[in-house]
């Protein structure tokens, strides 16, 4: 496995890592246990060596089992999780990053996941009644005192980056990313390059949809995220099918998957792009491995970008009650 550095001073991780949310939320029913741990390892001993959790993924529950999972490795893992929601009972009712809550959730992920330090420590969304400064601020009283090792932002726009940056530097940002989400390319790619901050694009291929497993007429459970957000539509994916044809024409010529295509795309961007696909089965977990081993040409990346450009994808990315979590 090829490893690439988050940002300019960050860790060095493995070019693709692993989202770990889908075994225990978000995609329907969680995975067992001791099948999610049996991933875990194997992921690691193929050589993925970053693995991202969030404590409201479950909540709690994925922590918990990436903790366990992972111990037996602690010393060849980076492990990213992040603070930012308040959660009653099973669920998350809000954004909330004060510094005393910051301090409160890290002692409790410190515990889950079984570690003395947290390697990367994201705010999960920007909380608009808490400065950012005083969120750098937190952490950075957190990595004095041993307990984190870098700092993270996700889905923050540029203004709030340089804010935070300015008080305790950020090793990485993540934020959505993709052939069917090129919005960073805007404003974020040109900061962060211009600070020396690392991207970790979640969603890599789509919430699933750019592998080409996902049709018109796929059915999604009522637990399954995928069935609340405009982009997963009948309409929506009917009318997005076209940039998934592009892909599987390139793929055939190249002999790679869909997916595999996606991959290689996005990490041909910057060497500081590390995509964390998510999955539940481990020849997934193989094939999204195998995309470091594709090899686009100039004309093959041109097609996709142009193809991307092109059309004209259907659906927000999310309803508009999440909306509200995106820093604009």
């Amino acid at each position: 496995m090829m490893s690439r550095t988050l940002g300019s001073d960050g860790p060095e991780v493995s070019a693709i890592g692993l989202g770990c949310m889908g075994l225990s939320h978000g995609y329907g029913p969680p995975v067992d246990r001791k099948d999610g741990i049996a991933l875990l390892r194997a992921a690691v001993d193929r050589g993925i060596t970053f693995f991202d959790t969030a404590e409201v993924y479950g909540p709690f529950t994925n922590e918990e089992l990436v903790g366990e999972a992972l111990a037996p490795v602690r010393d060849q893992v980076v492990i990213a999780t992040k603070f930012g929601f308040s959660v009653d009972g099973t669920r998350s009712t809000g954004l909330d990053s004060r510094p005393e809550h910051i301090r409160a959730t890290v002692e409790d992920s410190l515990r889950r996941l079984r570690v003395d330090c947290i390697d990367l420590l994201y705010q999960h969304r920007v909380d608009p009644d808490v400065p950012i400064e005083d969120v750098a601020g937190a952490v950075k009283d957190l990595i004095t005192a041993g307990k984190v090792r870098s700092f993270g932002l996700s889905e923050a726009e540029v203004s709030t980056i340089r804010r935070a940056h300015a008080v305790q530097p950020v090793t990485a940002l993540q934020s959505e990313y993709s052939l069917w989400w090129r919005e960073p390319e805007a404003q974020i790619l040109p900061t962060l390059l211009e600070l020396g901050i690392g991207l970790v694009p979640f969603s890599p291929l789509g919430k699933g949809f750019l592998t080409g497993a996902i049709s018109s007429t796929t059915a999604f459970a009522d637990t399954d995220l995928r069935s609340s957000l405009p982009r997963f539509t009948e309409q929506a994916r009917t009318a997005n099918q076209a940039l998934v044809d592009h892909l599987t024409v390139i793929a055939a010529r190249t002999g790679a998957t869909a997916a595999q295509i996606a991959l290689a795309w996005l990490l041909a961007q910057h060497p500081w792009i590390v995509p964390i696909p998510g999955t539940t089965k481990l020849h997934r977990v193989l094939e999204n491995a195998g995309a470091l081993d594709v090899e686009l040409s100039p004309q093959d990346l041109a097609e996709l970008t142009e193809a991307s450009d092109r059309i004209d994808l259907t659906g927000d990315r999310y309803p508009e009650h999440m909306q509200r979590w995106i820093d604009r």
